[in-house]
């Protein structure tokens, strides 16, 4: 399964893709990390998920990351039948900082092994025309869950994943969830993506070790 839209950086469906891999955030500045869509800010969007491999659905989220990939704030959780359909809707925040930002799908599947599988794309947040005081800042918004990567925390097979803190934004499509078991705290989280960007993991469509590439 990998993200068909918006394009992955270093994707065969980018257009600025030059050489396709799996090293993804280094590449950000070059012409290879070009922006693929403009969203304002408070527009209602989508991201497309194409494959066959579905691992019978899981749980998923949308992120964004204003700081270059070094952390990504949830927009959207999905909980159940990711990605068993294959778009996603979403509402980019009223608040959202304005400028380059990577997107991010992140994905737990529910069987076979427990992975965390990871694509991004660089977007533009262009400014909207406002829409008064927010019910959750962008700020205050949940940084991305990472599991299965190493770190102590992990998920539970044949069960959709609950994630601890979804966010103001969620879409349930579930018939049975749990939580994720081990050490699964906030500071863990909030470290998880970018201190495990140095792993490798070879070639994949989706990274499996919850990062942006491999």
């Amino acid at each position: 399964m990998e993200l068909w839209y918006p394009p992955p950086l270093h994707s065969k469906y980018n257009n600025f893709t030059i050489n396709i891999d799996y090293s993804y955030l280094p590449d950000l500045k070059t012409p290879e990390g070009a922006s693929v869509a403009t969203w304002v800010a408070g527009s209602t969007q989508k991201f497309t998920v194409v494959g066959s491999i579905t691992h019978k659905g899981g749980s998923c989220q949308a992120s964004l990351s204003t700081d270059g990939g070094i952390t990504f704030t949830v927009i959207h959780s999905y909980i159940g039948n990711c990605p068993l359909v294959s778009e996603f809707p979403f509402t980019v925040p009223s608040d959202t900082p304005t400028g380059p930002a990577v997107f991010s799908w992140t994905w737990f599947n529910k069987v076979g092994n427990r992975e965390m599988y990871m694509n991004c794309a660089s977007v533009t947040i262009s400014s909207g025309s406002g829409s008064g005081p927010v019910d959750t800042a962008f700020s205050s918004r949940p940084d991305a869950f990472v599991a299965n990567v190493g770190k102590g925390c992990s998920t539970l097979e044949s069960i959709d994943l609950e994630f601890p803190d979804p966010g103001p934004d969620i879409t349930v499509n579930s018939i049975g969830t749990t939580h994720p078991i081990g050490s699964c705290s906030h500071a863990v989280t909030k470290a998880g993506i970018s201190s495990i960007k140095s792993i490798s993991i070879g070639t994949q469509t989706s990274s499996l070790s919850g990062k942006c590439g491999g």
